[in-house]
């Protein structure tokens, strides 16, 4: 007999942004589940955010330029959330061991020449997804050492389809060619009313004591090698651990609303198919 499908429960709601409004319906598992297990459904919800975010920009002419094939900005620091760190140990955990080992390769090579530019140390005690100089430094710093994200192939991300949600989130209307240079100040972010990475940063961080919720995408390997489980610790049937999402939906907005991404968060834009 085949696997049988877990029963699934449809969820609609809607979130205040401004004057209008973003409505959406989640399909989440009825039984036990976690938030790991769930981000699926809010990459899905992201998506359709993003969409009808940039849709307006998109009618003036002035819409997101990022595309397949441009991938400088896959050479810049990614903050990876613990639970989608998880998620991308499991799904790598399902590769062929020769994958498994050419991904570790790439993985080791990154951390090495970021080593060798002196970065490991700053990546480790500098937050540079803080509104500071030296964040901003490090950022910049970063992107000149020219090391790809370990995921980049070709300029296009292969792990497109479950890449993190900052990868979506970071949009530029500015002309790729700029994106090469952020340190000129010509790259023009496109800036939405909400991200929800930011809101699995903040879970992280209140699932993990010590933790700033996240952590640089190419130490993936070695996060890996401590076997954490971050998801469990938002566990339960599907719609409770859905609400545990959205209910922080509303007061991050509330944060966020005067916070527009500076130099040191032009983050990454992963490429668009």
């Amino acid at each position: 007999m085949g696997e049988q499908l877990q029963d699934t429960v449809s969820i609609e709601f809607t979130v205040g942004i401004g004057d209008s409004s973003f409505a959406a319906t989640a399909v989440v598992p009825a039984g036990p589940t976690n938030l790991t297990q769930i981000l699926p459904v809010l990459q899905a919800l992201d998506d359709s955010f993003i969409d009808g975010a940039i849709t307006p920009i998109n009618a003036t002419g002035s819409g997101a330029s990022c595309k397949a094939g441009c991938g400088a900005c896959c050479r810049q620091i990614v903050p990876l959330s613990l639970f989608e760190a998880e998620a991308l140990a499991d799904w790598i955990g399902t590769l062929p061991d020769f994958q498994q080992q050419e991904l570790k390769h790439r993985f080791e090579e990154a951390l090495n020449r970021l080593a060798g530019a002196g970065l490991i140390e700053r990546m480790i005690t500098e937050d540079w997804l803080a509104h500071s100089e030296s964040g901003h430094s490090l950022s910049l710093d970063y992107f000149e050492a020219r090391v790809a994200c370990p995921f980049l192939e070709n300029e296009c991300c292969s792990i497109y389809p479950i890449r993190p949600l900052i990868c979506r989130e970071y949009l530029v209307s500015s002309a790729p060619q700029h994106c090469n240079n952020p340190a000129g100040l010509l790259v023009k972010p496109i800036v939405l009313p909400l991200y929800f990475s930011r809101i699995l940063n903040s879970m992280g961080a209140e699932a993990e004591d010590n933790s700033r919720g996240w952590i640089p995408l190419v130490f993936l390997f070695a996060w890996m090698e401590s076997g954490a489980r971050p998801g469990v610790s938002v566990a339960g049937d599907g719609p409770e651990v859905f609400h545990e999402f959205a209910k922080r939906i509303a007061k991050a907005h509330a944060v966020q609303t005067s916070i527009s991404p500076t130099p040191s968060e032009v983050l990454l834009s992963s490429s668009n198919e």
